[in-house]
């Protein structure tokens, strides 16, 4: 479903100015030398809102946090959140997430947050799921040794995929859940949890060696 156009969006983003990175792409490689006195670098994919964003950055003020969302009109919501709360450990790229590698540099990340991706439900489709074999590549180039991924999803079967995938591509599954209720929720999980469905949620944990592909 197409988010409805936001209103003064121009001016609104740009009163957000401050915690969003244009050139995420010269920060590559040295984001906790550029924002020094955080231990590690974390990553959510599609942020959307920011709802879990600035949950996230809230419970962990020692963790940088890079939200990655390229619809204007959920960015603007989720920069606002982080202004409002004055969050000073989260930034913003207005970009795709297809393009990781652009932005961090092998070994840079700790941890990646994937919350409710589109499912792409035909089989013809598989290749455009962030939880891909291609995709995970990225992922996995980007974290450290031992990093991790968190996933999470409101449709089964692309849960049960996805473990198959991870579990393949040479992952540790760890925290394997089919009715997860964490705190930190984004607007489509508390949405959900108020109608009762279910919420699927693995941690993947980076292996020795990368085995798909």
């Amino acid at each position: 479903m197409r988010m409805r156009r936001k209103p003064n969006l121009i001016p609104r983003l740009e009163r957000c100015a401050h915690v969003l990175e244009n050139s995420p792409e010269e920060l590559r490689g040295s984001w906790l030398d550029v924002y020094p006195g955080f231990g590690e670098l974390h990553v959510e994919l599609g942020c959307g809102k920011g709802r879990f964003t600035c949950g996230m950055a809230e419970l962990n003020p020692k963790v940088l946090l890079a939200a990655v969302e390229k619809v204007p009109d959920a960015l603007v919501v989720a920069m606002e959140r982080c202004c409002e709360r004055g969050l000073l450990n989260l930034r913003f790229l207005a970009q795709d997430a297809a393009n990781l590698e652009e932005y961090f540099a092998p070994g840079e990340v700790s941890r990646i947050y994937i919350n409710f991706p589109d499912p792409w439900p035909k089989k013809r489709q598989y290749k455009r799921r962030l939880t891909a074999p291609a995709f995970q590549k990225l992922c996995w180039d980007i974290l450290r040794p031992e990093g991790e991924i968190w996933f999470k999803t409101d449709n089964s079967d692309l849960f049960e995929w996805s473990l198959e995938q991870y579990s393949l591509c040479g992952w540790t599954l760890l925290d394997v859940s089919r009715d997860w209720r964490g705190t930190v929720m984004t607007d489509y999980e508390a949405k959900f949890r108020e109608q009762g469905v279910g919420i699927n949620r693995l941690v993947a944990a980076k292996g020795e060696v990368f085995k798909c592909g």
